[in-house]
């Protein structure tokens, strides 16, 4: 067993009996599945929608090379300049040496969950510059010390009363204060660093490859203040976001919108298509588009995994998801959590440590149910675990086991061997993975295919 599928078992063991952690977090979630039927509401037909969103992904990522080439060519035109990172240290590099060149020791930086998947800031800050989140989710977590717990909520597992003790142990704030209180305070802070940062770092939702340019969705105006106050804006996103044209995002935009926070439509939604232009008041004098691989052209050469990169990181599946909602985010161990992350995570970062995620679902088909792009999630977990046992990475106990119970299945007479006293121990002793979760099982004195035996042999 790796080490990183031990840590997840006793992570997730301890959150799973953690009643005020399971109970912050389904309150939470509880309040986002009431409002998500209002944001689809504003759909005539739903899945129709979803099925016309992952035929455009699909386009999109059968013809990856044409559309970042698209992409680039007309950015380019614009003033930016793009950078290809194969990798999170070819993308830190790219972000230090522009910081450099600025003379920057502090950037500003919007949500991105790619910024995270890189360790941008823990990078930045061992070569002392400051990196400073903006969101204000992410903007507790980093105050905290913790990664994001969520794709779209980062600091979705804490009560407003955990809030203010960060912000009463970190910014001297006293305890009492409301989430209105809170907020201004963070506002009060950000605002100062803004004024002071040279550089601003961004994600994109999407990138359109027809105008070249990207697309941000927020809701708190950080990015647009992070993308357009300092000098320098820099953008770091992986090429699966590429969509073909700019009229995509009339669907995309608001198909994001509900099923991430059951809105309609998302409070700020901008376009930025490169630096300021000579006839423009706003925005930055330079613009750096950095476009990370990090494993993607890899799960590119799978047919079947492929699918998994036109996730739109709207977070739905974690929302649904029965594992997440008593294991809770940071129990993964990894950037991307729950249904999504147990799928691709195995694939950008190795079968062999990871695995283990992609069992640790009940196949219950809720995430596939709920995509907003229609990703087969339920089955893609499948296909690792077939891909895990296919290439070797299984341990040698589950080989063994699978093979004892696949000859029991294969001949009757081996099923019948031993008495249930036998059977009763090798289940619950010797296979310890059932009983220490659960009540024992007990076999009957009898199997099926005797009593039958017994009772047509009467006739």
């Amino acid at each position: 067993m790796s080490n990183v599928s031990s840590i997840f078992k006793e992570k997730s063991s301890e959150k799973a009996s953690d009643l005020s952690h399971r109970a912050t977090i389904n309150h939470n979630i509880g309040k986002y599945d009431a409002v998500v039927p209002m944001g689809k509401s504003q759909f005539d037909d739903i899945d129709f929608v979803r099925e016309k969103a992952k035929n455009i992904k699909w386009k999109a990522l059968e013809t990856l090379d044409v559309q970042l080439e698209k992409f680039e060519v007309n950015i380019l035109r614009r003033g930016a300049k793009v950078i290809w990172a194969e990798n999170p240290e070819q993308a830190c590099e790219a972000v230090l040496k522009i910081c450099r060149e600025k003379n920057c020791n502090a950037i500003v930086k919007s949500k991105s969950m790619v910024t995270e998947e890189i360790h941008l800031n823990d990078f930045l800050e061992h070569h002392h510059i400051e990196s400073v989140e903006t969101d204000l989710g992410e903007y507790i977590q980093q105050l905290d010390g913790e990664p994001p717990y969520h794709i779209v909520t980062p600091a979705m597992h804490k009560s407003k009363e955990d809030v203010a003790r960060v912000f009463h142990e970190h910014l001297n704030t006293p305890l009492n204060l409301s989430p209105e209180q809170l907020t201004l305070v963070a506002r009060e802070k950000m605002r100062e660093k803004y004024m002071q940062a040279k550089v601003g770092i961004t994600g994109a939702n999407f990138i359109i490859a027809d105008t070249g340019s990207i697309a941000i969705t927020e809701n708190e105006g950080n990015a647009r203040l992070s993308s357009a106050w300092p000098k320098t804006h820099i953008v770091i996103t992986g090429i699966e976001k590429v969509i073909p044209s700019l009229n995509d995002l009339a669907l995309f935009w608001p198909l994001l919108a509900t099923y991430g926070t059951g809105q309609q439509m998302t409070v700020y939604n901008s376009i930025i298509s490169g630096p300021r232009q000579e006839n423009e008041q706003d925005g930055p004098d330079e613009m750096y588009v950095i476009l990370l691989d990090n494993g993607r052209t890899h799960v590119m050469q799978d047919p079947v995994s492929r699918e998994s990169l036109y996730c739109i990181r709207c977070g739905a599946c974690l929302n649904a998801c029965p594992v997440y909602k008593n294991i809770g985010g940071h129990s993964y161990g990894t950037t991307y959590s729950g249904p999504i992350g147990s799928v691709i995570t195995p694939n950008l970062k190795g079968l062999g440590d990871w695995n283990h995620l992609s069992n640790a679902s009940s196949l219950c088909g809720n995430c596939t149910e709920v995509c907003a792009v229609k990703i087969n999630l339920h089955e893609l977990l499948l296909h690792n675990r077939r891909e895990a046992v296919r290439t070797g990475e299984g341990s040698m106990f589950e080989k063994i086991a699978w093979t004892i119970w696949q000859q029991g299945m294969l001949h009757r007479s081996m099923m019948n061997l031993g008495n249930s006293k036998i059977k009763n121990w090798m289940v619950n002793k010797a296979f310890k993975g059932w009983a220490s979760q659960r009540a024992e099982l007990i076999f009957p004195e009898k199997t099926f295919n005797q009593l039958w035996k017994e009772r047509n042999s009467t006739k």
